[in-house]
């Protein structure tokens, strides 16, 4: 739901956006208290914040970059968009949601603290998920702000870790999540038009499950996509991650880590090597990261299940 919005043909003096200094997205780069990214293959994560009142502005002239998601963290937040001579006003309070497409001119003023988790998917990355599930990307998205998606804004806030933490980012986790929004976004907000749906649930051959699961035994201790595995099963990426978890009621990247927290167990019990180098060995970025997974999946941490043995 918009709010605060005031008519979309109001005719107000635009602020000059081209004098300062800007980030990648636009920003006023020495106004921002909060600067963080994370890039990988199609996609890139940033947050971004102010935490004093005032205005600042935003500019990106039109480019063919695809689109950013933007998800409110905190209250208190407007911004006057731009299209032309016209301008609108938004609101946006936390759990709030703007989409742009890069493709458009953007001039925005910013006025309030704000905090947003953002992330930009590239042209070549909504493609190849449009075309992977019988879709067109047509003419990209149908933009707005400070709206509520309640699925988007939950596939936003499970990428927050990623930021916080980046050395223990997950390939698999992170294909798989920018996969679930992309699709996401190009069936609520696309201008796309979808294929017949298929009426069977998708499978992997015996041959194919045991070669995803080959290799990613292979990497426990390194990282591995989606991509490689899906291609390797001379399968789409999507139709990879559905048919894997129809077959072992589970995601691959939940898989994986099952698996790297197993490979733990076996050592912990079985030597007493330091439990930072079975860390690293089972493919976790250090000693804390096993301890998360390892108390979620086994139920005690690590170091307690060593004492107790």
């Amino acid at each position: 739901m918009t709010t605060g919005a005031s008519p979309a043909n109001a005719v107000l003096s635009q602020p000059d956006f081209s004098l300062r200094r800007r980030d990648g997205l636009g920003c006023a780069s020495d106004k921002l208290g909060t600067d963080v990214e994370f890039e990988r293959g199609g996609l890139t994560l940033y947050r971004k914040g102010v935490g004093h009142d005032g205005v600042s502005e935003v500019f990106t002239p039109a480019s063919g970059r695809g689109a950013l998601i933007g998800l409110s963290l905190n209250k208190g937040h407007s911004r006057r968009i731009f299209r032309g001579r016209s301008s609108q006003a938004f609101g946006f309070a936390p759990s709030s949601l703007y989409l742009r497409n890069f493709g458009d001119d953007y001039r925005a003023e910013l006025n309030g603290p704000f905090d947003f988790l953002l992330l930009e998917l590239s042209t070549d990355f909504l493609q190849q998920t449009a075309l992977e599930n019988g879709l067109s990307l047509g003419g990209g998205f149908t933009p707005f702000a400070g709206e509520d998606d309640q699925v988007l804004s939950n596939l936003m806030r499970a990428f927050a870790p990623t930021l916080a933490r980046p050395q223990e980012a997950s390939g698999l986790f992170v294909d798989q999540l920018s996969m679930a929004i992309g699709l996401h976004l190009l069936y609520a907000h696309g201008r796309a038009v979808a294929a017949p749906a298929l009426s069977r649930m998708p499978a992997l051959a015996r041959w194919q499950e045991q070669r995803a699961k080959d290799i990613m035994e292979a990497r426990l201790s390194s990282d591995v996509s989606v991509a490689e595995i899906a291609e390797a099963c001379s399968l789409s990426r999507g139709y990879f991650i559905r048919a894997f978890r129809a077959a072992t009621g589970m995601t691959p990247h939940r898989w994986l880590m099952q698996r790297r927290v197993q490979e733990a167990r076996k050592m912990i019990e079985e030597s007493g090597r330091p439990l930072a180098e079975i860390a690293a060995a089972c493919g976790f970025s250090d000693q804390s990261h096993l301890t998360r997974h390892f108390t979620q999946i086994v139920g005690v941490p690590p170091g307690r299940l060593r004492r107790l043995r």
